[in-house]
């Protein structure tokens, strides 16, 4: 419910459209993750199922090769055109690595990037005293006072979006999986069923 909480928050928050889900295909940043893509893939479908504004998306999820998110945004950007606002979100721990990703700095010019601050948390700018100094540079020169730049311009903006103290993680939710605990109301109730009916995450993890 974590997601999908910050998703509703972010698309009122931004004036989004859409939301799309793009679950990961193999990430060369970290480790292969715990499900097959298939499932993953099921699991974000049932869990999204029937929200008007929340779409999925498998570009990713299916590929045998590593994923490059400047790869992903490039793909949309050529079926949005050129005209088209397009933001990707991220987490405030992601952002402050965003120096570290493949060919990051092109990821300004194919669209926003909208910052998810969790209330309660270190605010962003406080972090970004420690972050990297081209990070840093970016941040300054593209930091927009409100979510009304998302809609002026296709891309080129950091917005950054207050989120709510949600205490719901997907490593906690994997760990009680394993240990064959209940997850009811940590997840939509169709991802538990799923996730009971084919024994995913019996493994400690």
């Amino acid at each position: 419910h974590g997601h999908l909480r910050i998703a509703q928050e972010a698309l009122e928050q931004c004036g989004l459209a859409q939301v799309c889900f793009l679950p990961a295909g193999t990430p060369p940043h970290r480790a292969a993750p715990f499900a097959p893509a298939q499932a993953r893939w099921e699991m974000v479908r049932l869990a999204i199922g029937g929200h008007p504004d929340f779409q999925v998306d498998v570009r990713e999820v299916f590929r045998s090769d590593p994923c490059y998110t400047v790869d992903t945004l490039t793909s949309l950007r050529a079926e949005l055109g050129a005209k088209q606002p397009l933001c990707l979100i991220l987490g405030g721990d992601a952002f402050l690595q965003l120096h570290t990703w493949h060919d990051w700095l092109r990821l300004f010019g194919l669209a926003h990037i909208v910052v998810l601050q969790r209330a309660g948390g270190q605010p962003l700018g406080n972090a970004m005293v420690q972050a990297d100094a081209a990070l840093q540079a970016e941040y300054r020169a593209r930091l927009a006072p409100g979510a009304r730049a998302l809609h002026e311009a296709p891309a080129g903006s950091v917005f950054v979006a207050d989120m709510p103290a949600l205490d719901i993680s997907a490593t906690d939710i994997r760990r009680r999986c394993a240990e064959k605990k209940n997850i009811r109301y940590l997840v939509p109730d169709a991802v538990a069923h799923y996730i009971n009916t084919h024994s995913l995450y019996k493994k400690p993890c």
